[in-house]
């Protein structure tokens, strides 16, 4: 065979990734062949295309002399010595196609792993979303239900039903949580598999390095990982998700689990990682330095006696997931903003850091927003240990001081920092994982981030971490060590990771449920009366308060409102449920009260009319309501209740009593009649009507807080004397006393003073 018909013959087929034919297809092609000298040259030429003309002929001169020996004296030439030579140029060339298919291999089972990996993530924080939409309706359908047991008449029907929706949506949080439990543990087996086979790159590519430096060929381009592929974001759970709804995204989630599951074992089992059998803890495997291929990456591998290296591993691993578990939870419990910064820096001063700041974009960006002009950090807290002793008072640096400088966390650390575009802070914040303060660049990104004290102190006491959430990055948080400490090692970025990624969810979630809450009350006090009426003989004073922070959003209302003959009608209400719907529903609630009552109704008419118009409007809530018409003339008040707690009616001189009136269904039970109760409303008697959040709370039944309220009012009449107590003063002490911060609900305060009109016979 001819040079140039060895050049024809070969194919792309006889090349692995566009580099060097492997040698068994070189083989088989020259197979039969006579080997001139030049088609010797011509293989060393393909085997070696990078090499330079010299280097080859150094390889092949001790190849040139055993063929020459074989052209003069075949005989004499010994059998062991060409193939030798051969066969270390063939093993040699073996070995490094193994390496580039490993490599291969290990990069897809990263990719598959990081995916799996996103997908969990995603799933995860759709399932926590849900999760709390859930507890939110057994809570509401909880308050339903105590509302149609004091119903009276009794609906059963209608009981029965909403005890249905309770127990379903029971076994759907249950469900839920499963769920949620199964994607965090989806989502770390996934994240320890990627980091065990990105290790098991770097470790092929120093092994591949050597190979090519003992052939004297140009070290190759390392390896670079592809960029991941889009994962489409999981589409957000509505406001007012149904259990229809929640069961296809319970099926959604298990089956993608399910198939991301598959996929990570796939490539668990491809680069030999897997997970501790003991007490069914998940730890990573460690390439020990003194490893001998994949029998030695895993803690857990049959291959060998387990070293005293690897226990070291596997203890420091478990301590690693026992306090991510613990430190995740610290994270997650924060409803708002402020609470969750607070216990990402509970949850990692001391235990995993000596320092730390955080950092969050100003203004913070919510949900779908789109911020424009440039990007602001704004230093939202830090936190730090106590001086150790013997420190004379000197506080913590953040950065090592350079000599004639006292730079420290607390007086240096820039509060607003602007990210330059294209500069080492944004190449680091988009990188998205947690990185070591040693490199130029994190270096770079580090002075910018916290002053001009760029130098640091050896080994790896500092850890910059991204906060990236759902859609965009949104801060960075800086962990910090003493001197005297450990330093991070490569596992604590895995750490710091979680600790990043946790937070910068819940503060993503922060932002949402903070925009809605605003909303819903903004909305609810817009639709609250701005003024209350005046009408002769007639005193009123008025209070709303908004939930506690774990349900701010509530449907409470009050009303007062002129009627024609000189009365005055009076209202309060309470749509179940902490949301916008309530609120919007609360407003129309309210406006058709108005409008009932203008066309001269009864009051057990309008709460008839209104529980029907609720029903036909397709209401799916149940509302309270307690409806009274005073006649400053007649000294009579007549009051009609829907499921409402009763009245209290203070009397000159100081005795306050609970006013006895039908209980009533609430509206939206449906085929339930209204009955009305008129009293007498003596001068200078003053009537509190309010809703249940200022009676109830989580410590507190209702009639316990109706008692206290009635105490209550009698205790400030009394410091009144004869005369009737001055309403502001009254709804400032009432909310002071019974307004307690365990509350979970908004409360509506309504007081009018029943002066009443003086007869003209009984004035002569």
């Amino acid at each position: 065979m001819t040079v140039t018909g060895f050049h024809r013959r070969l194919t792309p087929d006889h090349f692995h990734d566009q580099h060097v034919p492997p040698l068994r297809k070189l083989r088989d092609l020259l197979s039969g062949e006579e080997l001139p000298w030049e088609l010797v040259e011509a293989a060393a030429d393909v085997c070696f295309p990078g090499e330079p003309a010299t280097q080859t002929q150094d390889r092949l001169a001790p190849l040139r002399e055993l063929w020459d020996a074989a052209q003069t004296a075949p005989t004499a030439v010994s059998g062991d010595a060409l193939p030798s030579v051969a066969r270390e140029l063939l093993e040699a060339k073996d070995r490094t196609i193994a390496a580039y298919q490993e490599i291969d291999r290990a990069r897809q089972a990263f990719q598959a792993s990081e995916r799996g990996r996103l997908q969990a993530l995603q799933m995860a924080t759709m399932v926590f979303v849900l999760l709390g939409q859930a507890q939110a309706t057994i809570s509401d359908l909880k308050r339903q239900v105590d509302g149609l047991q004091i119903a009276v008449p009794p609906a059963p029907a209608q009981l029965a039903l909403v005890e249905q929706h309770l127990e379903r949506a029971v076994v759907q949080e249950h469900d839920l949580r499963g769920a949620l439990s199964r994607a965090e543990r989806e989502r770390d087996t996934a994240q320890r598999v990627a980091d065990h086979a990105a290790r098991r790159i770097q470790q092929l590519e120093c092994e591949l390095a050597q190979l090519r430096t003992e052939e004297g060929q140009p070290p190759d381009t390392p390896v670079v990982l592809d960029a991941l592929p889009v994962v489409r974001e999981a589409d957000g759970p509505a406001a007012s998700t149904t259990f229809e709804q929640i069961e296809e995204a319970l099926g959604k989630v298990r089956s993608v689990l399910d198939r991301e599951h598959e996929a990570v074992q796939e490539a668990a089992d491809e680069v030999g990682w897997h997970p501790m059998a003991d007490r069914g803890a998940v730890v990573a495997g460690e390439v020990l330095e003194a490893g001998e291929g994949l029998s030695r990456t895993t803690a857990d591998n049959s291959a060998g006696e387990m070293t005293a290296a690897v226990e070291r591993s596997r203890r420091a691993g478990t301590d690693r997931v026992r306090y991510v578990g613990a430190a995740t939870r610290r994270i997650n419990r924060g409803i708002d903003l402020d609470e969750i910064v607070l216990g990402l820096c509970r949850a990692t001063v001391p235990t995993f850091a000596d320092a730390i700041l955080v950092y969050l974009r100003d203004p913070l960006p919510v949900g779908d927003e789109r911020p424009t002009g440039p990007v602001v950090l704004r230093l939202r807290r830090t936190d730090r240990t106590l001086e150790e002793p013997g420190s004379n008072g000197a506080r913590l640096p953040v950065l090592p001081a350079q000599p004639g400088l006292d730079w420290s966390m607390d007086d240096s650390a820039p509060e607003l920092v602007e990210v330059q575009p294209g500069g080492a802070l944004a190449d680091v914040l988009r990188g998205v994982r947690p990185v070591f303060g040693e490199p130029q660049a994190a270096g770079t990104a580090l002075a910018e981030l916290l002053g001009p004290i760029t130098r640091l102190s050896g080994g790896h006491r500092v850890v910059l971490a991204p906060l990236r959430g759902r859609r965009r990055v949104i801060g960075a948080a800086v962990f910090l060590r003493r001197p005297g400490r450990p330093a991070f090692e490569r596992d604590d970025l895995l750490v710091a990771a979680q600790l990043a990624s946790h937070t910068a969810l819940g503060v993503d979630k922060a932002g949402l449920y903070g925009r809605e809450a605003r909303m819903a009350d903004a909305l609810q006090r817009r639709m609250l009366p701005f003024s209350l009426p005046q009408l002769a003989g007639v005193r009123l004073a008025s209070r709303y308060l908004p939930a506690a922070e774990t349900a701010r959003v509530g449907g409470d209302w009050y009303d007062a409102f002129t009627l024609p003959g000189g009365r005055m009608a009076l209202v309060v209400g309470d749509v179940m449920g902490h949301s916008m719907a309530s609120a919007a529903v609360m407003g129309q609630f309210r406006v058709m009260t108005q409008a009932l009552a203008g066309e001269d109704r009864a009051p057990q008419e309008v709460l008839r009319r209104l529980d029907r118009l609720a029903r036909e409007l397709g209401f799916e809530v149940l509302a309270t309501c307690l409806f009274a018409v005073y006649d400053p003339v007649a000294h009579r008040v007549v009051i009609a209740n829907a499921g409402h707690p009763p009245p209290v009616m203070l009397h000159r001189g100081g005795r306050a009593e609970v006013l006895r009136v039908p209980s009533g269904a609430p509206i939206g039970v449906g085929g339930v009649d209204f009955e009305a109760v008129e009293l007498d409303a003596p001068a200078g008697a003053t009537l509190v009507l309010y809703t249940d959040g200022l009676v109830e709370s989580r410590i507190r039944d209702v009639w316990t807080g109706i008692e206290q309220l009635r105490e209550r009012l009698t205790e400030t009449a009394r410091l009144t004397g004869p005369n009737p107590p001055p309403l502001e003063p009254l709804c400032d002490e009432v909310l002071d006393r019974l307004g307690p911060g365990d509350r979970d609900d908004d409360i509506a305060l309504l007081v009018a003073g029943l002066d009443g009109i003086a007869h003209p016979k009984s004035e002569a």
